[in-house]
């Protein structure tokens, strides 16, 4: 198959950890073709998705990783499969993103799907399954968030559209400090924040499980360092092997469906003890953290994945 990868500078990841890589180095060792740009380079013209890249060859050498050939342009809709996998953040250069890609739907599997990218970004798709999550508020109105933390006390404060942990913050029972958060996040961004109730069992981790076609296939526990909340990798959290629960299937039979039937081959949630916080589908991570600890190669099992699709 010819496959396109719509992604952040191939040559800057890490390859030790980057799911991307990952997906590439397994598409390619199953015979395919593989073709590279930056989301920058996608492109509307005259009734073709278009996109500005590079032929691709990987390989896990550190420091040389990637071959790419000449710059040329291709008409997306000539490919079997796009993948869509630059890291948000989720703004409106992203969400043309979606829109551009979702004019390949009758040529061309883009995964995962746009439209639903696009409708169930990682802290909404949370809304549909109330029973699933921790107390929630998504708001601007600074008096809205109050009453939410009068409420429950002790709550995270975040952006609406982050990732990585970057802007997360906590404040206890005690804490003195939304009113000022509030005047940070609304000076420079005209997005919603949103508040959830604290979770003290972050402090034993934050559970990434990951899905393909909507099956949980492992999980990676992601454990906070040491005075953080925060468990995100980006910002210090530690991975550790860790298995499924019986609460982590449940929430898993619960969504598995619905991201199945909306498209969502390559998924990964984040569960606080018994709560789901959120289902990331834009640029999910962690196959790689994944296969160390469990010896399974969840690259393949997602290739296989779309190789069903394509039928």
């Amino acid at each position: 198959m010819k496959i396109a990868f719509q992604m952040d500078p191939i040559g800057d990841v890490n390859i030790a950890a980057d799911s991307s890589f990952r997906l590439a180095e397994e598409a390619q060792a199953r015979g395919h073709e593989l073709f590279f740009y930056t989301p920058d380079h996608l492109a509307y013209q005259e009734g073709r998705i278009t996109a500005r890249g590079q032929d691709m060859t990987v390989r896990r050498v550190e420091g040389d990783h990637v071959t790419l050939g000449p710059k040329r342009e291709v008409d997306l809709a000539e490919f079997d499969v796009v993948w869509l996998r630059q890291d948000p953040p989720f703004d409106m250069h992203y969400i043309t993103s979606t829109h551009l890609l979702d004019r390949l739907r009758d040529t061309t599997l883009v995964v995962n799907d746009p439209f639903w990218v696009r409708n169930f970004p990682e802290k909404l798709m949370v809304l549909d399954f109330p029973d699933l999550t921790p107390p929630t508020t998504i708001a601007r109105d600074l008096a809205t968030i109050k009453a939410f933390k009068a409420k429950h006390g002790d709550v995270i404060l975040k952006p609406l559209y982050g990732n990585g942990g970057a802007g997360v913050f906590r404040l206890d029972a005690a804490d003195r400090n939304l009113t000022s958060l509030h005047e940070l996040f609304t000076g420079f961004s005209r997005e919603p924040l949103i508040v959830q109730k604290f979770l003290p069992a972050v402090s034993n981790g934050d559970k990434r499980v990951i899905l393909v076609d909507g099956v949980p296939v492992g999980a990676i526990n992601r454990v906070p360092a040491e005075g953080e909340t925060r468990s995100n990798m980006h910002v210090g959290g530690r991975p550790e092997k860790v298995g499924l629960t019986d609460r982590d299937r449940e929430i898993c039979d619960r969504i598995g469906p619905v991201l199945r039937e909306k498209g969502q081959v390559f998924v990964g949630i984040d569960v606080i003890g018994d709560y789901l916080t959120e289902i990331n589908v834009t640029s999910p991570t962690g196959i790689q953290e994944l296969e160390r600890f469990d010896g399974v190669n969840i690259a393949e099992k997602i290739w296989e994945a779309i190789e069903a699709r394509l039928g």
